[in-house]
């Protein structure tokens, strides 16, 4: 439960791809990557700016050049603002949805133990690790979210419904 607690802790947001894209690591590996006069070109959709594509429901990238980088800079420094009435991205569904989905974990992590025991430990120990199949970032995020959830009520129903046969018996 730890490992996949700390998981929904530590998401990437805004302010930690900014970070890692700043660092001396990161730069020392485009150094070792590359060779001779290259260009930086990165594609993002920053949530402030870029429009959701109807269709897919994605939103549209668009091309930044290396001057980014600098930005990536100043943005990780603003890393303090994170989950404070000044932090503009902690607004967007998003990062709503980040911090829900770690007090949903800790609600469910409670109801976990207080049903644990024997029978009900498989399904149990399956519930607390379904953080590990939320991966990617927006939309991709919310793909997988979504398949974790249908996933999350059929091993509930499990769960509960095994107390309730026990208890029936």
């Amino acid at each position: 439960m730890a490992r996949y607690y700390f998981k929904l802790l530590a998401y990437k947001d805004e302010y930690e791809v900014a970070r890692l894209h700043s660092s001396d690591e990161f730069r020392q590996q485009l150094e070792a990557t590359f060779e001779g006069n290259y260009s930086l070109r990165f594609h993002l959709a920053p949530p402030l700016l870029s429009r959701v594509d109807p269709a897919t429901g994605r939103p549209h990238k668009r091309e930044f050049g290396p001057w980014v980088l600098a930005a990536f800079g100043v943005l990780a420094r603003l890393k303090g603002l994170r989950g404070t009435p000044f932090d503009v991205f902690g607004y967007g569904e998003e990062r709503r949805l980040d911090r829900r989905l770690i007090t949903e974990y800790e609600a469910r992590v409670e109801e976990l133990l207080g049903r644990l025991d024997a029978r009900t430990h498989g399904a149990a120990v399956e519930i607390a690790s379904l953080p590990e199949h939320i991966r990617g970032y927006g939309a991709v995020k919310a793909e997988h979210l979504k398949q974790v959830r249908t996933r999350e009520q059929d091993l509930l129903a499990r769960l509960r419904g095994g107390e309730t046969q026990a208890a029936a018996a």
